[in-house]
């Protein structure tokens, strides 16, 4: 499959496929790009259901389905417009009606836009997985944030945003991207540290105590999610930051308090091989369990090497 065509550097890119999960993305996107005045790209690739990719469509006897597969990528596309459109009729928004894997194409923009935003399953030979196969993948591999919008009820998602914070440099983007998200929708902000856990082995964090459950740990604890959040709540005054500390595994603390979360933020890691495992593991799990949106950021570089 070639390159999929550039985009404007910068742009909200959306993935659409005719679902009702892309029809949450859509209008989460559009909503965003209005508010950080960002051109929204609208994305169709090889209908995302019809052909898995490229080399499909084009085996010799099966070239005739190259024209009807562009004409309904394009359908596809051009009815997400116009939902855009009726949620922000000023909005500028570029399309791309693509024949190729969906993942691939979209991992190959992240590298240009400033998000991606897409539903958390479609109507692809996946759909009956909980986490559809191309978000998942997407959001393990893309250079910038990723959000999945998830088919939670807006009345029982009354704790604003949440984010997971380990103490390290390298989740610092992470919690940076929960303040401006919290800032710009006007929610509250929930710092959630996951304590007893391996995240500090792997994080080689000496200062997070393991099996100490005292008064004193945790208060060191608090001490160190305090410090993370500090200089952003400076730079974000108009967001309440909460501070909580979650006793378990990540995948275990975190979710229970995404449930009820408009937005959950965790980070991806590219780096060291084992914070990657790690990272990765969480945000897969946390996806697959949470009921609000969750957006997956990438983590800054190791600053001692990886």
């Amino acid at each position: 499959m070639t390159a999929p065509p550039p985009i404007t550097p910068g742009s909200i890119v959306v993935a659409v496929d005719g679902s009702e999960h892309a029809d949450r993305a859509v209008e989460w996107a559009t909503e965003q790009a209005a508010l950080e005045r960002r051109p929204l790209t609208v994305v169709n690739a090889a209908g995302e259901g019809e052909a898995r990719n490229a080399a499909w469509a084009s085996l010799e006897g099966n070239l005739y389905a190259m024209p009807e597969l562009l004409r309904a990528s394009r359908a596809t596309v051009d009815a997400a417009v116009e939902r855009a459109h009726q949620v922000q009729p000023a909005l500028t928004i570029e399309t791309r009606a693509l024949v190729g894997d969906p993942r691939q194409v979209l991992v190959d923009m992240s590298a240009q836009a400033h998000m991606i935003v897409m539903g958390s399953r479609g109507r692809g030979a996946f759909r009956s997985m909980f986490l559809g196969s191309v978000s998942a993948a997407v959001s393990k591999h893309a250079a910038c944030p990723v959000v999945v919008c998830r088919p939670g009820s807006p009345d029982t998602l009354t704790h604003g945003v949440v984010v997971g914070a380990d103490g390290s440099p390298e989740s610092l983007p992470v919690i940076e991207f929960a303040f401006k998200l919290a800032s710009q929708r006007r929610l509250r902000l929930t710092a959630v540290h996951c304590y007893f856990d391996a995240a500090a082995a792997v994080a080689a964090v000496d200062e997070l105590p393991q099996g100490n459950e005292g008064p004193d740990a945790q208060a060191d604890l608090r001490l160190l999610l305090s410090e993370s959040v500090a200089g952003l709540s400076e730079k974000y005054p108009d967001v309440e930051v909460s501070l909580r500390l979650a006793h378990g595994l990540v995948d275990e603390g975190l979710p229970t308090l995404a449930d009820q979360a408009a937005l959950t933020v965790v980070g991806h890691h590219h780096g060291h091989p084992m914070r990657r495992w790690w990272a990765g593991a969480m945000a897969t799990a946390i996806l697959e369990r949470s009921h609000g949106t969750v957006v997956v950021v990438p983590e800054a570089e190791d600053t001692e090497g990886t």
